[in-house]
């Protein structure tokens, strides 16, 4: 089984680390964003420009991913729609989602949302910064050696 790296790049801010780490394994990669990114023009990088709308990237995502792969996003639907489909997922700042942590990951977003809906001022998340680079690479690394045990 030959893993795929599906990053849902919109916002991603680690698509050069996770491209780092493709290349050391040799995966391939499809880079799916809603409209145009520049990325490296390699033979296992691929750009997937989706049509505007909500959920489209992470559709084309989530029908593709599939045991032995990993899913970069910070949308907590999407990664719980890859765990279901056997795929790993990890957020832009090294967390990974995991079957364990998916539904309080869910109800936390369901619970921002609804107080948002209602007027209230939530906290954002915390700025990105070096720590949660290291801490992608890190997880990233680590979800292949776990894709590569599995395979």
């Amino acid at each position: 089984m030959k893993t795929t790296l599906y990053i849902d790049a919109d916002a991603c801010p680690v698509k050069d680390e996770a491209y780092k780490v493709a290349r050391r394994y040799r995966l391939k990669v499809f880079v799916v964003s809603n409209g145009f990114i520049m990325v490296p023009r390699e033979t296992l990088i691929e750009q997937v420009v989706v049509d505007a709308g909500p959920d489209i990237a992470d559709d084309w995502i989530a029908e593709r991913a599939a045991k032995g792969d990993i899913v970069v996003t910070q949308d907590i639907p999407l990664a719980d729609r890859a765990l279901k489909n056997d795929a790993q997922a990890i957020s832009s700042k090294g967390i990974p989602f995991t079957h364990d942590s998916i539904g309080s990951s869910l109800a936390s977003r369901a619970i921002g949302e609804h107080l948002r809906s209602l007027g209230e001022v939530t906290k954002g998340p915390a700025p990105f910064g070096p720590a949660d680079r290291s801490r992608f690479l890190q997880a990233l690394d680590q979800a292949v050696q776990k894709a590569k045990r599995l395979g």
